[in-house]
């Protein structure tokens, strides 16, 4: 492996959803932000949306980690393609709610009503996060929205943040659940990174790693990397992972535009999103003229 070769202690480059290399860029900070001032709002439904690869994982790791546990009881599903009685009782487990398996539907939603209750009589805000939320079957949404419909006079019981592919506005659109849509109340759709928020990405995921010895990828190599990813984090990664490789396995200690093109070349989701070159260096000139 590299790690000693380049001076660092761990991978800095992983695909794993690690909070510790979670970088506020631009589109990333708006949602962070985005999420926070709903939640403390109180708001029912809260929409998150990005491209495959655009960090929407990363982001709902690290906003549930920023909810302090005095004033948040939180609930993750990483996956809600599920029925609803199956919602129902990992929303119960999430909770910490003892639920007998042979519970009816009314007498698994009334515990679930008296037990979110219970979390606002402490003082607390329940608020439930879902991944991947385009996969959830309609008549799952239809549970999730009477969920939602539980509120105190000031504020609801349950908080819902969906975090879900691009696919999920046209899911959302369907006659079915059109209730959902007029009830969220803040959304955000995470961007690609530009060119220089992909330079300072790449910097700052080396220094958490432990570079110190100053910059590993050339001017070139992120003019490369911005290229073969169109800005998105998943390719980013990949891209700089097998780039570090390459410049290791030619005993290199600084990564070039070579390495990248190499890189994206063995990399087919990379090499189908790559812009054309012409395309890449008059965008570049556009920023740099500005």
């Amino acid at each position: 492996m590299y790690l000693d070769h380049f001076g660092l202690r761990e991978a800095p480059f992983s695909l794993t959803p690690d909070t510790q290399f979670y970088i506020a860029c631009n589109s990333h900070q708006e949602a962070y932000n985005t999420l926070l001032v709903a939640v403390t709002n109180g708001e029912g439904f809260i929409k998150i949306t990005g491209n495959v690869g655009t960090g929407k994982t990363l982001l709902c790791r690290k906003f549930l980690g920023s909810l302090d546990q005095e004033n948040f009881v939180t609930a993750y599903l990483h996956n809600p393609y599920l029925d609803p009685r199956s919602l129902q009782f990992a929303l119960a487990d999430e909770l910490k709610l003892p639920i007998d398996p042979a519970t009816d539907p009314h007498q698994l939603m009334k515990a679930l009503t008296m037990h979110l209750i219970g979390i606002a009589g402490a003082g607390k805000n329940a608020v439930l996060c879902l991944d991947e939320a385009q996969a959830m079957p309609l008549e799952t949404l239809e549970v999730l929205r009477l969920l939602t419909n539980l509120e105190t006079e000031k504020r609801k019981l349950l908080q819902v943040v969906l975090f879900g592919q691009t696919e999920l506005d046209a899911h959302l659109s369907h006659e079915s659940v059109r209730q959902i849509s007029q009830r969220i109340t803040f959304s955000h759709e995470l961007q690609p990174l530009d060119r220089e928020e992909v330079s300072y990405y790449v910097m700052q995921r080396l220094g958490i790693a432990g570079n110190r010895s100053g910059p590993i990828f050339s001017e070139r190599a992120i003019d490369e990397l911005f290229r073969g990813s169109s800005g998105i984090p998943r390719l980013i990664n990949i891209l700089a992972h097998k780039a570090l490789m390459l410049a290791y396995g030619e005993g290199r200690r600084r990564v070039d535009a070579a390495e990248v093109r190499a890189a994206v070349e063995d990399t087919p989701s990379a090499s189908r999103l790559a812009k054309p070159a012409w395309k890449h260096w008059l965008s570049l000139l556009g920023k740099r003229a500005k």
